[in-house]
């Protein structure tokens, strides 16, 4: 069985894609910066390698028997004051050059839906210049394009946990997220196939209305929207860069931008969005 490389391992993608990865036989090398999430990799993983995984040095050895490498890498949430250049673009890069080095055969990469025509904002440059690189390299390649995580959805449990969910414009926009497990068959598939992008959404195309009304109905509390005229979004995108550093803007913008956009992407997968919230609760 092959040899697969996994970086990105303890993030909400990643985890999945491990579980998947050793479901299906695979032979699995995780390589993670170290952090108190990389203890579960242990016992699924055949190896745990950690380090900086900016410093190439990390790299050396690690990719003599890796067959292909699955990238989940980038930033979700600032924390370190870090760039999208140095991490969703520059970590990749490194996995590509020692991906080429030693003639891998495929490289599985997860981006976002829409990237390529949103390369105006910070993180999707940085991840959609990182396409191109693979695009030219001499390795097979698929980018994966999901519609946006359950995780991205959390929010709007959030807010109907308080008790009122804010929305932009009338709450019509559409999105289709797909739960991480349903996602990590797709990203696991990739490396078998020829196709070079894949979209792909969860099973539910919702308005956010209506993601607002199942968040409501995890929670069993009563329905409260309030609707924010469009305007003001469009504001907050011109104003928050002189209050907010690039660090903490860059999530921000990229929020404002795809809450205007419709996020739907081919239909996979069975998991629904209220199971999802309703599970959420049991963490509370």
């Amino acid at each position: 069985m092959k040899h697969i490389l996994l970086a990105g391992g303890t993030g909400y993608l990643g985890s999945f894609i491990a579980v998947e990865l050793k479901k299906r036989g695979y032979t699995l090398t995780v390589i993670v910066r170290k952090s108190s999430k990389s203890k579960d990799l242990h016992s699924i993983a055949d190896h745990v390698i950690e380090g900086d995984l900016r410093d190439p040095k990390t790299y050396e050895g690690v990719f003599k028997n890796i067959d292909m490498v699955i990238s989940t890498v980038g930033i979700t949430k600032q924390k370190d004051n870090l760039t999208y250049m140095d991490v969703d673009y520059g970590i990749n890069r490194l996995l590509l050059d020692e991906g080429e080095k030693n003639s891998i055969e495929k490289f599985v990469y997860v981006s976002v839906l829409h990237g390529n025509t949103l390369r105006d904002l910070a993180i999707c440059d940085a991840k959609e210049r990182f396409v191109d690189d693979l695009n030219h390299s001499f390795v097979e390649s698929t980018v994966i394009r999901p519609s946006g995580f359950f995780s991205d959805m959390e929010e709007f449990y959030e807010m109907a946990n308080r008790g009122r969910i804010y929305l932009f414009g009338d709450g019509s926009i559409k999105a289709n997220p797909i739960h991480g497990r349903d996602l990590a068959k797709v990203c696991v598939d990739g490396l078998n196939l020829m196709e070079s992008e894949i979209e792909v959404g969860g099973p539910e195309v919702l308005t956010h209305k209506e993601i607002g009304e199942i968040a409501f109905k995890a929670t069993r509390k009563p329905i409260k929207i309030t609707y924010i005229p469009d305007w003001v979004r469009k504001f907050l995108l011109k104003i928050l860069p002189w209050f907010m550093n690039k660090y903490s803007f860059g999530p921000v913008e990229f929020f404002l931008n795809v809450m205007a956009m419709d996020m739907t992407a081919p239909r996979y997968g069975n998991k629904k969005l209220l199971e999802h919230f309703k599970s959420l609760i049991k963490k509370d």
